[in-house]
């Protein structure tokens, strides 16, 4: 979208609202000045005054907190901002695509996005449909992703075992994309052959794809249990090198948006 509009000479600027803590997430996007808190040691560009002219590119936007959303409706209906720390007011002319996994009319119902941020998004909605409903795709991401990991770690890599790709396009993908390029990635580190071999470590009930209602309410029993299971074993932690995301190979948007799908909550005691 960026590289056949009229901004393809500027600047395309991203940002992934759920990597960021949100004590920082108004720094990464307003910048700030000198001074402004600590370890602020000099003047700082955000994303918006980068993305100038250009397009500014808002990964897990459902991510943010309800005062960064606040600040953020702003800078979108008013096209200004002043950084952290500043007084000065900032006027830029930027593109904004926003991108989530989550369904932010159902967050909006609950009280977690604000509306009028959600309108104000929701100009025009690109559905990008789960890689469960598109299993042709599969075939074809899994070889880029072992191409590039074959690059990266500088093994003679040819491709995936004819059983281990049936295997890939029978699995359901609950983490989607994210989780096929991290197993691609996990395989390619172990693999001894040129010819990959890939272990899902799925359960014996690991399902063909969904038919009919029925199996699908299987698929998800299963999957909830698998989740809870992990959970319960990380204590509940879902973030860091020992959190259950980690464990799963999902990221923590993804493993919450699926523990608010199957209605998994943590318990009071825990």
């Amino acid at each position: 979208m960026h590289n056949l509009s009229p901004r393809k000479d500027r600047l395309l600027v991203k940002l992934n609202c759920a990597a960021l803590p949100a004590e920082l997430i108004e720094s990464e996007l307003f910048g700030h000045e000198k001074g402004a808190f600590t370890g602020a040691t000099a003047q700082r560009k955000g994303r918006f005054e980068m993305a100038d002219r250009g397009t500014l590119f808002l990964d897990e936007v459902g991510e943010l907190s309800l005062p960064a959303q606040a600040k953020l409706l702003r800078v979108l209906q008013e096209r200004e901002f002043e950084r952290v720390g500043g007084g000065q007011t900032i006027r830029v002319d930027v593109r904004v695509i926003a991108a989530t996994n989550r369904n932010l009319a159902d967050a909006v119902k609950a009280g977690e996005f604000r509306v009028d941020l959600y309108y104000r998004l929701d100009v025009f909605p690109l559905r990008v449909p789960p890689l469960r409903e598109r299993s042709e795709d599969i075939a074809v991401l899994a070889d880029h992703f072992l191409r590039q990991f074959a690059r990266k770690l500088g093994k003679p890599l040819a491709g995936i075992a004819p059983e281990s790709l049936r295997t890939l396009e029978r699995y359901t993908w609950p983490g989607n994309v994210r989780e096929l390029q991290n197993i691609i990635e996990r395989a390619a580190v172990l693999a001894k052959t040129p010819l990959v071999d890939i272990d899902l470590k799925l359960d014996d009930s690991s399902p063909d794809p969904p038919q009919t209602e029925a199996s699908e309410l299987l698929l998800e029993a299963v999957e909830r249990g698998h989740l809870l299971k992990v959970l319960e074993e990380s204590r509940w932690i879902i973030e860091g090198r020992t959190g259950a995301a980690a464990k799963l190979g999902l990221t923590p948007s993804t493993l919450r948006y699926r523990m608010q799908k199957l209605g998994i909550r943590r318990p009071k005691q825990v």
